[in-house]
């Protein structure tokens, strides 16, 4: 088993722009269950099954499988409309790995940013992109977000 700490941001659009990143990934995410959270990630060239516990504070269990690319495929048709896509693209700041999400669809416009730690009370220094923490905010999650459009997200 392994535990994610993880806190998120709401990110500012225009401070965004031209930040130069280090990688970009096309995601398509859908979910089999909200609780616990399943989730079938399709990218460019990986396949993933991934299960996670409810979150306690910044952090959860987190069990991520590798699984093949067609079977992937069929399992986001089981989850209809249940799936995002997303534009991931990574950056170094103050020596974490930042990933920021562009949403595309009826999330359009929304740009979250996610660092990993390694423990929940580790100081992080902020971009200066970053409008403000939405970590606890449960409509930022990603089995949420699906539910929702950017208009009532975005401040």
């Amino acid at each position: 088993m392994a535990t994610e700490i993880e806190r998120k941001f709401l990110v500012d659009a225009e401070k965004i722009r031209g930040v130069k990143f280090s990688e970009e990934i096309n995601i398509t995410q859908g979910y089999l269950s909200r609780v616990p959270v399943v989730r079938i990630r399709l990218t460019d060239n990986r396949a993933m099954l991934t299960i996670k516990s409810a979150t306690v504070g910044i952090t959860r269990s987190e069990f991520e499988y590798e699984i093949p690319q067609a079977d992937a495929e069929q399992l986001l048709q089981l989850c209809g409309e249940d799936v995002l896509k997303k534009c991931r693209r990574k950056i170094f700041h103050g020596g974490y790995l930042w990933e920021v999400d562009f949403f595309g669809g009826k999330l359009e416009g929304l740009i979250l940013a996610e660092v990993e730690l390694k423990s929940a009370d580790e100081n992080v220094e902020l971009p200066d992109w970053i409008l403000r923490e939405v970590s606890n905010d449960s409509r930022y999650f990603n089995s949420n977000l699906i539910a929702l459009s950017s208009k009532e997200l975005l401040p």
